[in-house]
Order: structure tokens, then sequence, then C-alpha cells
């Protein structure tokens, strides 16, 4: 029996006002949901693939690109079509774009409103005096995603081309510059790009492209809007700090944990190609996902340090994954404060308010929680080395991709436990940031008292 017009028209209204009310992060994490389903399904499809492939294989495949991670359980360039592959690439740029345009377009576009406590958040996470600055930080970011990408697909072409021909060439080239831009990590070969491990243009190229998609965009519109040190925002100097302390640091500890190891940098005989490979997996470890040697050759020890690398993450309102760098970074000095018996915060000549202290500490926490819980998840159902099922837990919370090569091993269960905390690594600091920025008043004030800590 089909419904009245009346009765559709008071469905859709109720439909509407639910959506109304419901909050922001709630919406988008259903929009990425919806997307993740689309993209399994639209790569279950025959033309998508050149081998029989299950619902578990396209789930993970579409919620790894979605969430710009990198993880696979099949070979891109082998089993699925380039139709697979355009639509692996698609996912990936809608899943890059996602966390730093949704919130400023989709409610808009749904003709939703974003009420006050949504427009309280937008403008905390977007680093913007007011919600009116959002569509020009949103024009630069589509402007720097279209030059970005082109120019990247344009420069890596010198490389594939000769080696391809034209259209494979620039296939291959357009898809690694949308993957190394959006830090997803997803390569069509088979072995990532170890086989370009001292190919000049891929190691300069590639780094570049994740590097300024994970750096994030009010850093890059500070630096090309303003010219002055002076002008920029804390946000940006922190920023730029980190990242100046991390890459070195990768670099570096990389090239001295992995010099003579013959699994990584030791089958290498000259001395620039060694530092050429510590140059390109010390920066790709923090979100980008690429490697040009093999991952489960290296040391526990450069393990370890990758998976705190992978942890960290880069810039908020990028294309990168983990707990971000201007967190770690306020972590550090609120923790040399704390030593100094300082009650307040500062650095470059700006003090940072107790609020976003505890900001830190919330992320921090569920970050660490959500991690050990996924390791002790994997851990009770599978039979593993420890440090693979870290290492796998870390990457795919971080939005990273790399891998130890466990990511074949994992059961049914385990797919979904990492399907979960890629979806949640990539989705939840936008949840998390809508409930820290919700301001409730106390309704009463109670006494003081001390805990004893330590």
């Amino acid at each position: 029996m089909s419904r009245s017009p009346i009765a559709m028209g008071s469905v859709l209204r109720n439909a509407r006002a639910t959506l109304a009310t419901a909050p922001p992060p709630l919406i988008l994490a259903a929009l990425y949901a919806v997307l993740i389903v689309m993209g399994a399904a639209v790569l279950m499809l025959p033309v998508s693939h050149t081998v029989a492939i299950t619902w578990s294989d396209a789930l993970f495949t579409s919620t790894s690109a979605v969430t710009v991670t990198g993880l696979v359980v099949l070979d891109t360039g082998a089993d699925l079509t380039l139709f697979g592959q355009m639509t692996v690439a698609f996912l990936i740029q809608m899943g890059g774009l996602g966390l730093m345009t949704f919130a400023a377009l989709i409610l808009g576009a749904l003709g939703l409103p974003v009420g006050i406590t949504g427009r309280i958040y937008l403008r905390d996470d977007l680093n913007q005096s007011s919600v009116n600055q959002l569509s020009r930080l949103v024009v630069t970011i589509l402007k720097a995603v279209a030059f970005c990408e082109i120019v990247g697909a344009l420069l890596l072409a010198l490389t594939f081309v000769p080696q391809y021909g034209f259209a494979r060439g620039m296939w291959e080239a357009v898809f690694h510059s949308i993957s190394a831009f959006n830090n997803a990590g997803f390569s069509t070969f088979a072995d990532g790009l170890a086989g370009y491990a001292t190919d000049p243009v891929v190691n300069s190229v590639i780094p570049a492209l994740f590097i300024v998609g994970g750096i994030g965009y009010i850093v890059l519109h500070d630096i090309f809007s303003r010219k002055n040190w002076r002008a920029w925002s804390l946000h940006t100097k922190i920023m730029l700090l980190g990242t100046a302390i991390l890459i070195p640091w990768s670099v570096g500890m990389f090239a001295f944990l992995e010099w003579d190891n013959p699994g990584t940098l030791g089958q290498f005989d000259s001395i620039w190609a060694r530092l050429t490979v510590s140059w390109f997996q010390g920066v790709t470890t923090r979100t980008a996902g690429f490697n040009t040697t093999d991952i489960g050759a290296m040391h526990d020890s450069t393990s370890m340090m990758f998976i705190s690398l992978m942890l960290i993450g880069g810039g908020p309102t990028s294309t990168a994954g983990g707990i971000k760098v201007t967190t770690f970074v306020v972590m550090i000095i609120a923790t040399i404060a704390f030593f100094r018996r300082q009650q307040q915060l500062h650095l470059f000549g700006r003090s940072i308010v107790f609020e976003q202290v505890l900001k830190v500490m919330a992320l921090t926490s569920i970050s660490v929680i959500l991690v050990f819980v996924g390791v002790f998840l994997l851990t009770v159902s599978h039979d593993g080395d420890f440090l693979d099922i870290s290492f796998e837990v870390a990457s795919a919370f971080g939005t990273v991709g790399l891998s130890r090569g466990y990511t074949g091993e994992l059961s049914g269960f385990g797919r979904a436990v990492i399907v979960i905390i890629m979806f949640l690594g990539r989705v939840g600091p936008l949840t998390l940031g809508f409930f820290l920025a919700t301001k409730v008043a106390p309704r009463v004030r109670y006494p003081e008292s001390n805990v004893y800590l330590g």
C-alpha cells in the first residue's frame, strides 16, 4: 500500500528535523560510513577487480582508502582493474578532503543549521576568529589541492612515462600524486615504492606532496598570506617547530639504527643511497605510509620508534592522522611547565590557556586507550608477534598504512578491529573536538580537595 503525498511529506519533514538536531560530528561520521559502504559496493562490481574478492576485502579496502590509511589486503595494481584503481583514488580524494571541507560545505549543502555549538567547534578546529572566514579557508584548500596534485603528477610522469609508456605512466603519476598528497600510502606496485628507492624524482616529489598535505592548510594559509614571522599564528609556529624537530629526528634515527641492517639500508653500497632511503622512510613514517624498503626487516628498536612517530602524526586540518604534532608539542610544554612549577604555559610570546591543556590530555588519553584496546583484542584473537600487532594497530590509528607484513594474517575479526580503529582514527578527532568545544556551566560548585598522585 503506497503512502499519500501528505504522509511522505511528513516523513521527510521529520527526517529533516532529526538531522537538524543531530550533532554535526554524528552526521559527518555517518557520511563517512555511507561513503565507505558505497565504495565497497563499487569495488565488488565485476568491472572493479581481476580476481575474486569478498565483501571483507572490499570493505577493508574502502575503509583504508576513505580514512587515507593505506593498509591493504589486495594488490591494488594486480587485483583491481583500472576502474577499481580509479575508485580507490576517488575514495582517497574524498577521504583526504573530508575532515577539512565537510564541516564547512556538507552541512550547508544539506541545508542543515550548524548551531551555536557546531559553530564554536568549527571556529576552534579551523583556527579562525569567526565562522565567516571558513569560506576563504575552503577556497585556499581547494586551490592548494588542485595545484599540488597536478604539479605532482606532471613531475612524477618524468619517471613513470618513460618506463610504462604515456597512458599507463600518466595514470601511475596521477594515482601516486593523489595518494601522496592525501597521505594515503596506496601504491599500484606490489612492493610499494621499493623499486624507486634511489630515484631522485620519486624521493623528492612524493615527500614534498605528503609533507605539504600533512602540515595543514592553516599553516599554508599563514605562510602565503602573511610574509612576516611575527604575524603568523601560534598554531603555525608550533606546527613548524614540531615538524622541524621531528623530521631530522626521524631521518637521523632511521639512518643510525638501520645503517648496517642488510634487510634495509645495508643492502645499498653507496652512502648517498642509504641517506636517500633514510630521508624517504624517515619522513613518510608519521602519516604517509609509503615505503622504499622492507618494513618487516627493520630492527625492533626502529619499529618502536616508528610506532611513536605514527601515533604523533601530522598537523590539524590536514590529510594526516595521529594525535597531531600540535597536541604533542603542547603536551611537552605542559610537562616542562609542571617541573618548573609554572602556572602558565607560554611559547613564542603567547600563552596557552588551561582549556587547551585539558583538550590535549583528553585526546591523548582516549588515543592511548583506543590503541591499547586494539592491541589487546588482536593479541587475544591472533597468534603473532606482539610487536607486529602493536605496529599494525598504531599504523591503523595514525592512518599511516605501514605494516610489518601482518595485514595479510588478520582473521575476519582482526580485520573488523582494524577497520574500526582506522575509522575512529580518522573521524574520532572531529567527534572529540565537538564535545570538547561544548561548554556546560556547572550547576553546583564543590569544595576543593587533594588527590595524591605519583
